[in-house]
């Protein structure tokens, strides 16, 4: 089964790459290039970027060994968030995770809940050994490769938030992610800070 994934994978990265090369021929119709591409690989998904807070910092202090704990420790105390809001992760890279989840209300469900889940771990911990994490979300059409991956102002925007401005403890939000919840006990405050693919950015205001 794995096998049959692996040739679809690779099978969109390839037709991506051809219809690529057909919009930089001499006199390609790039107008229509470009909405052949958006009809085969457009989706609407909201993404998710998390980071851990001072991670950098830590490694060059501790060692890697301290940083391949735990990057451990996060898989098993996230991943089963993850699994219980129906989020697919596309990609680990060190401390980061880039994950896709249908609704914006589980994605944010699910943020929250790795939130407490990080917190609860926390517990008890020295603060070097502590989970601090960050979390950004976006909501809208992007280019979906397969399941390696995506491609969009929403997916920049995000992983600026999840990755860079956001602090520990926070869940920041696109404008579009925020337009996209239905459920109005959430509240949202607008931050300063807006990322490259975004009209604006929101930090939710939640307990933990």
């Amino acid at each position: 089964m794995s096998f049959i994934f692996q040739i679809g994978s690779d099978a969109s990265r390839e037709r991506l790459d051809k219809l690529i090369e057909e919009r930089l021929k001499p006199g390609a119709n790039k107008k229509d290039i470009d909405k052949r591409i958006w009809d085969l690989f457009g989706e609407t998904w909201s993404v998710m970027f998390t980071d851990l807070s001072g991670f950098s910092r830590q490694v060059a202090e501790f060692g890697i060994i301290h940083f391949l704990q735990i990057i451990f420790e996060s898989q098993v105390i996230i991943v089963p968030c993850i699994d219980r809001y129906d989020g697919i992760m596309l990609k680990m890279e060190g401390d980061s995770m880039m994950l896709l989840f249908r609704r914006p209300e589980k994605a944010l469900a699910c943020a929250i809940a790795m939130q407490k889940a990080s917190k609860e771990y926390n517990i008890g911990k020295e603060k070097t050994e502590q989970m601090l994490l960050c979390i950004g979300l976006g909501y809208g059409m992007m280019l979906r490769i397969g399941d390696n991956d995506i491609f969009g102002a929403e997916v920049n925007a995000a992983s600026k938030l999840g990755e860079d401005i956001a602090d520990a403890w926070e869940i920041l939000i696109t404008e579009n992610f925020k337009n996209a919840i239905t459920d109005t006990s959430y509240t949202f405050e607008k931050i300063e800070e807006i990322p490259p693919g975004a009209k604006s950015a929101y930090k939710l205001i939640y307990e933990i």
